[in-house]
């Protein structure tokens, strides 16, 4: 193929522009985003039941969903969780690779068999069904300037007029709104009720009747009577539309002809139609939309779209009102992004001055960097054609794939220059004989480096969707890598190179003494591996101790899903006793906000009351605290973690009433909603709520003992003081009082009953009655509530019911259909979260019998990558060994390729280490790379020992002349792949601990491996050849490859003469006679086979 390009230089550029404008054509459209669809799909079904409690809502509503969608086609693990607020959710997560879009009408159908078993007050209010993800990818927040216009008004435009258009948007899943549009309020007063022989039932009876869509049909409709000349639509305006229409709402007509009205027994306004949650902009009440993005929508485009839809709505809405986007987890995106098209861009130049540097011509050194942008925007159309998106990994991958790409260029102008040089040929002829020389070599490092990445894009879950962006990227980048080594660089070298003089070699200055000292290094080199040679045993001892030493501190290595990054936010979450109103959780937020917004690194606070990730209710609170920008954060303890530390201390010292906990988000938002551990203790065996609470509480009492565990705590809501209302069902009966009728009266007066629907301002909104506030605060309230018996008399609670205080649960969770309880945590600093999951299985398993335990989110998929870790690495080691067997058509010489792996391993362990790092996903991604490249730098070595060996050398001086040859290439494309990470290994800001982590790895893991290797490599060869035998057949044929590669009997002697010059006469005897032992006779080649 390269001698085809060689003749024809403009097909080669033709080639070339032509991957250049596609790679160009596919950025264009190339989606943008954080990482690609790693969180596995979820659908949450939402239901509502006004009045009941978390027990109720689990019993009648959850657990009779949760048993339909058992056998789900792709159904990983469910989670329901009831909420003593009277709302439930299912959160159905299925294995990665699910069509959601299926999924969800499979769920749709299992829904519609459940749901004529459902109370007809949810399937009233309907159960939402949605693929949004649990956390929000923005928060937009709307207040008025203008003191006369009221929070209630600005909340109920944005119900009506914001939240639908954002709900329109592609990759917008759900919109909550932290705020509540209007409702008709009915507000019962308990003793006018009583006092006229009603009850809350008879208004709700009263309000259904008399506010109802009347659909009359026509006048002469057909068919109809001769004669007849008219037909018109009757319409009869049966919905109330105002206060005033529901206050002569008529709840009895006396025979005297007066009248009971609404307005007799309530107050009716236009009120809000839930007062659960508030929100609040750096201390001012505002309303708030929290956006969630759908399981597979992008995050960048959906915050654009946002916020270009905001913009275009702004002019209608009402004097005054004002949009503003203080939280969004899309800026870390476009940021991270930046930031390493910044690496990028720093490590092609940092790879240019290494080639320049050892090249010293600036053609030479043009001819790599023009592969490079060629090769990377082929890597681009390739992405856009699997459906790929540009993000933070397919960039690392392309930063990474810079030191590889530019390899294979560089391999072949060093190789033409070193032929041009010594051989006084034109670029022309060097050119064709430097390819068929190096053709073999370019196709097995291509082979090997692609063989090395593509086990990684065959594994399952988020791990596997995380490694294949990397597969992908790499195995893609370095095939057209190959592709254009064999095509356009041959073209440009015998077309670019000009003749060499004779004073080529003598440069002056810098690159003078740079030469003078390289030659000497490498000749000092050369003298070192012929001496290591003749001493076989002793290397290999010094080997087998330093693989003991890899796989010591590799097993010492904590272990860890993804580095946590500053994303340029912390969270909050607030909850206070059980029990407390949300008078008292306004207070705590109060002070939270107050020191947070003091901090000099904090943006902006947002608090919501009443809502938070881990559950909902009075007690419970949540705040979004953006940071300034990471330029503006580069002191010590300025980062999001130190923020999150700072705000969490300040609050165990200043709150009394309550705690506040500030956390970082995970690395993968989708994948949870704070970093750490999440934890599910299960009840397996039945034995109740009591005793997997105290299961519960044991577990955490044990880990405030550990040194490895910090900030453990029930991840929800506590047990809280409960009024149990009994009735005696006998004296019930006795006074003709059905059970109906008391719950009935109960769930309208305490609960708030929805009764209808009536239109306001073209929208239909809820009609609620609800008992005023002042009949509901206390227990004797409650009694003192009437209900009519069979005969119409109205019968006091007091008379059938009794209350008492118990303690009961204000949220419960089914995790895979066991009760459980929700725990989070995180690792003390020095211990990674590995270790902390290690810990808190140790401390699960001395919980008494009948408690078992699962993992959730994002600790379920990093003990997946745990596990899929080992397997990796050997599918890689195995493919490098089977591609070299197929290539060498030997199951010998691969051995001595494969042993280098371990010296690179040695690398990777202790830069980690000593970097205080952990054995994470990039962890092990840079091992791979550095297996690959390590194994590219043994087949330089032993591609050409094995070409000098079938010339009539010995093994001895095959690989003492091969390492004297590809000393200097080895050393350029490593330095060349080691600068190219620089910049990922000394990152700061967006992303950087991510760059980081996996800079660390292949810096280290390619320096100490390189530095090992061109020592180590020529010993394997000659242990290797030394151990296994070639059969007859196998010599012709390396003999018949070198001499196609233009090994002549006078290059082999010229190359060994140059690799023995800094020997001594008797070093170089003893290197000979050495091979004469090692080596055996023709004849014993015949009674040997291959090895």
């Amino acid at each position: 193929m390269a001698k085809f390009f060689i003749d024809r230089p403009i097909f080669a550029w033709v080639v070339a522009i032509f991957i250049v404008l596609a790679g160009m054509v596919s950025i264009k459209f190339l989606p943008i985003s954080q990482y690609p669809q790693v969180a596995p799909p979820t659908i949450t079904l939402t239901a509502v039941y006004a009045g009941a409690d978390a027990q109720t809502m689990e019993d009648s509503v959850l657990s009779i969903i949760e048993r339909e969608m058992n056998g789900l086609e792709g159904l990983d693990y469910m989670e329901a969780e009831a909420l003593s607020n009277g709302t439930g959710t299912l959160t159905l997560t299925f294995k990665t690779g699910t069509n959601d879009d299926l999924a969800q009408v499979d769920v749709q159908n299992r829904l519609s068999r459940a749901e004529s078993r459902l109370p007809s007050a949810v399937k009233q209010t309907g159960i939402q069904v949605a693929k949004a993800n649990s956390n929000f990818l923005m928060v937009a927040m709307f207040s008025a300037d203008d003191p006369n216009v009221d929070l209630s008004t600005v909340s109920d435009y944005v119900a009506r007029n914001v939240q639908p258009e954002l709900q329109r948007l592609a990759g917008i899943g759900g919109v909550q709104l932290f705020g509540a549009e209007r409702a008709m309020r009915i507000w019962i007063d308990a003793n006018k009720l009583r006092s006229l022989n009603l009850t809350a039932t008879d208004v709700s009876a009263a309000i259904a009747a008399q506010n109802a869509q009347v659909s009359a049909g026509s006048l002469g409709d057909l068919p109809n009577s001769n004669g007849q000349t008219i037909s018109a639509t009757i319409t009869v305006p049966g919905q109330l539309k105002s206060t005033d229409d529901f206050k002569k709402i008529v709840l009895r007509a006396n025979t005297d002809g007066s009248v009971v009205r609404l307005q007799d027994v309530a107050q009716v306004e236009l009120g809000a139609q839930t007062y659960a949650t508030s929100a609040r902009l750096n201390g001012k009440p505002a309303v708030g939309l929290g956006l969630q993005l759908t399981s597979d929508g992008n995050a960048l485009a959906a915050s654009q779209l946002v916020k270009e839809k905001l913009a275009a709505l702004q002019p209608f809405f009402p004097a005054g009102v004002s949009w503003k986007v203080p939280y969004d987890s899309s800026t870390f995106v476009s940021i991270s992004i930046e930031k390493v098209v910044h690496t990028l861009l720093e490590a092609m130049l940092l790879v240019f001055l290494v080639m320049f540097l050892f090249l010293q011509n600036i053609r030479y050194t043009l001819i790599p960097t023009i592969v490079v942008p060629i090769a990377l925007l082929g890597t681009f159309a390739v992405m856009y054609s699997v459906g790929m998106s540009i993000n933070v990994l397919s960039m690392f991958a392309m930063v990474l794939v810079i030191g590889i790409v530019v390899d294979d260029a560089i391999v072949v102008v060093e190789n033409v220059e070193r032929i041009m040089a010594e051989e006084k040929l034109s670029p022309l002829e060097a050119t064709r004989k430097a390819m068929s020389q190096i053709s073999g070599a370019v196709i097995g490092i291509t082979v090997v480096l692609i063989a090395v990445f593509i086990p990684m894009a065959f594994f399952s879950g988020a791990t596997g969707n995380i490694y294949r962006q990397f597969s992908v990227v790499m195995a893609v980048s370095i095939a057209f890598s190959a592709f254009l080594a064999l095509s356009l660089t041959p073209a440009l070298c015998a077309t670019l190179l000009k003749p060499i003089t004779e004073d080529h070699h003598e440069k002056k200055g810098f690159f003078g003494w740079f030469n003078q000292k390289f030659t000497k290094g490498a000749k000092r080199y050369e003298t070192h591996v012929g001496r290591l040679l003749r001493r076989g045993s002793r290397v290999l001892m010094v080997y087998v101790a330093l693989i003991v030493v890899a796989v010591l501190v590799m097993m010492r290595l904590p272990t860890s899903f993804l580095p946590t990054e500053d994303q340029g936010y912390a969270i909050a979450s607030i909850q206070l006793p059980p029990g407390a109103t949300q008078e008292r959780t306004l207070k705590t937020i109060s002070t939270m906000e107050q020191f947070a917004m003091k901090q000099p690194e904090v943006e902006n606070v947002i608090a919501i009351a009443g809502f938070s990730f881990t559950g909902q209710g009075q007690n419970m609170g949540l705040s979004f605290i953006p940071l300034k920008d990471w330029s503006e954060r580069t002191a010590a303890g300025s980062d999001a973690t130190a923020v999150a530390g700072k705000i969490t201390g300040a609050m165990m010292q200043q709150v009394r009433d309550g705690f506040i906990f500030a956390l970082t988000p995970p690395p993968i938002p989708e994948l949870g909603s704070s970093s750490g551990f999440t934890f599910r203790l299960q009840d397996r065996s039945g034995k109740g709520h009591d005793a997997l609470l105290a299961a519960r509480n044991q577990l955490v009492g044990m880990t405030r003992q550990s040194k490895v565990l910090t900030q453990v705590r029930p991840d929800g809501m506590e047990d809280a003081p409960q009024l149990r209302l009994e009735v005696n069902r006998d004296a019930a009966n006795a006074q003709g009082v059905s059970f109906s009728s008391i719950a009935g009266v109960l769930s309208t007066a305490l609960g708030s009953s929805y009764v209808n629907d009536f239109p306001n301002k073209g929208r239909l909104q809820r009609v609620i009655v609800q008992a005023d506030v002042k009949d509901r605060m206390q227990p004797e309230d409650i009694l003192n509530l009437t209900v009519n018996n069979n005969r119409g008399v109205a019968v006091p609670l007091s008379s059938i019911a009794s209350t008492s205080w118990v303690t009961g649960p204000m949220q419960t969770i089914r995790y895979n259909g066991y009760s459980a309880m929700a725990i989070t945590g995180s690792a003390t600093p020095g211990h990674s979260t590995g270790e902390a999951m290690a810990e808190m299985e140790k401390l699960a398993a001395q919980l008494p019998e009948g408690f078992g335990f699962e993992w959730t989110g994002q600790s379920k998929e990093e003990k997946a990558s745990g596990s899929q870790s080992a397997i990796l690495y050997a599918f890689s080691i195995l493919a490098v060994f089977l591609c070299l067997a197929a290539l060498y058509e030997s199951w010998s010489i691969p051995l001595a390729v494969i042993l280098v792996v371990p010296l690179g391993l040695l690398g990777v362990v202790l830069g980690t280490w000593g970097r205080g790092l952990s054995n994470d996903i990039y962890f092990q991604v840079g091992l791979i790379t550095v297996i690959g490249l390590s194994a590219k730098n043994a087949i330089l070595i032993v591609e050409f020992a094995k070409d000098l060996q079938a010339q009539g050398k010995n093994a001895f001086e095959a690989a003492l002349a091969a390492a004297h040859l590809r000393f200097r290439p080895i050393i350029m494309t490593s330095l060349a792949f080691i600068m190219g990470v620089v910049p990922l290994y000394f990152s700061s800001g967006a992303s950087s601990a991510s760059q980081r982590a996996i800079g660390t790895s292949v810096f280290w893991g390619m320096l100490v491996g390189t530095l090992l290797a061109v020592f180590f490599v020529p010993m394997f060869y000659t242990a290797v050849r030394s151990w296994f035998k070639d059969t007859e057949r196998q010599k012709e044929r390396f003999h018949e490859h070198a001499v196609a590669a233009g090994m002549t009997a006078d290059a082999v002697e010229k190359y060994i003469h140059d690799a023995e010059d800094g020997l001594s006469e008797q070093e170089r005897e003893a290197l000979h006679h050495a091979g004469d032992k090692k080596l055996p006779s023709n004849s014993d080649n015949n009674k040997t086979h291959e090895g």
